[in-house]
């Protein structure tokens, strides 16, 4: 079964997300499942069961409602997105399955410079002693997934202090950059890609 990776560098969110629905809505049973890597101009997110009062002072960054699980978060340059496009009933990947799978591969990717990560159950994410450095939101629709994970790495974190990340008024976000001060994205984004192109080569 193929899986496509695409690496689209810095792309505004209304086209992005727009695709992906695109992608989801006209695809086929032998629709290859594609994997999309990419980074996003500042824009706050919230997701279907978001609240407007965890919106605090979004400032000038726009605020767009979209159809993945979860609360509010913030995308921005030296943020790593991954959005994942699979045909989950072909896979047979319950929802909770696929997840439990994307944390596992950015605590692998954590762990390849010693860094202990882990998820929580009561705030979804993976977090490194006590503060979160990365997010998780999907759609399923049509037995296909989409949205998917958000990675901190070199990034303005400031624009956090705007919404209560994913819901929580008490999460404070960090970012890989602080445990690996000379990171670079792309090395980041390629690993990442080879971890989660291992994992689903073994989703069946």
């Amino acid at each position: 079964m193929m899986l496509v990776s695409r690496h689209l560098g810095l792309q505004p969110y209304e086209p992005i997300w727009q695709a992906m629905q695109r992608f989801t809505d006209t695809r086929k049973p032998e629709t290859a499942d594609e994997i999309w890597f990419l980074q996003h101009f500042p824009v706050y997110t919230q997701g279907m069961a978001g609240k407007p009062e965890h919106i605090l002072n979004p400032g000038d960054v726009p605020v767009v409602a979209i159809d993945r699980g979860g609360q509010v978060t913030y995308h921005g340059p030296g943020q790593l997105v991954g959005y994942v496009m699979l045909d989950v009933a072909r896979r047979q990947l319950a929802p909770r399955q696929l997840v439990s799978l994307l944390e596992k591969a950015l605590i692998e990717l954590l762990s390849f410079w010693k860094i202990e990560a882990y998820a929580r159950q009561d705030a979804p994410g993976i977090y490194i002693e006590n503060r979160k450095i990365a997010s998780l939101g999907l759609r399923i629709r049509r037995n296909a997934s989409y949205h998917g994970l958000a990675l901190n790495i070199d990034m303005d974190l400031a624009p956090f202090y705007g919404i209560n990340p994913c819901g929580f008024k008490d999460i404070a976000m960090t970012q890989l950059k602080e445990f690996v001060p000379d990171i670079s994205l792309q090395q980041v984004e390629y690993l990442l890609s080879s971890i989660l192109m291992k994992e689903l080569g073994n989703a069946y």
